[in-house]
């Protein structure tokens, strides 16, 4: 029997972005979370700490990545 597809978990937040590599530290102060820094491989990713969905807006982010 094939093994069941994960499932990923619903966004918390949906926020359009302009460049590949973006800083989350959850956005609550000390109630956040510890700031991590995500990569935009093709147009989105979700943050493992608090679901934010961080999604390339359309014609940013064709530079090199640095």
């Amino acid at each position: 029997m094939p093994d069941a597809p994960v499932a990923q978990p619903m966004p918390t937040e949906i926020i359009e972005v302009t460049e590949r590599t973006v800083p989350c530290d959850g956005g609550d102060g000390a109630l956040g979370h510890p700031r991590v820094f995500l990569y935009i491989e093709n147009q989105s990713v979700m943050c493992p700490y608090c679901s934010r969905l961080y999604v390339l807006r359309e014609g940013a982010g064709h530079g090199s990545g640095h």
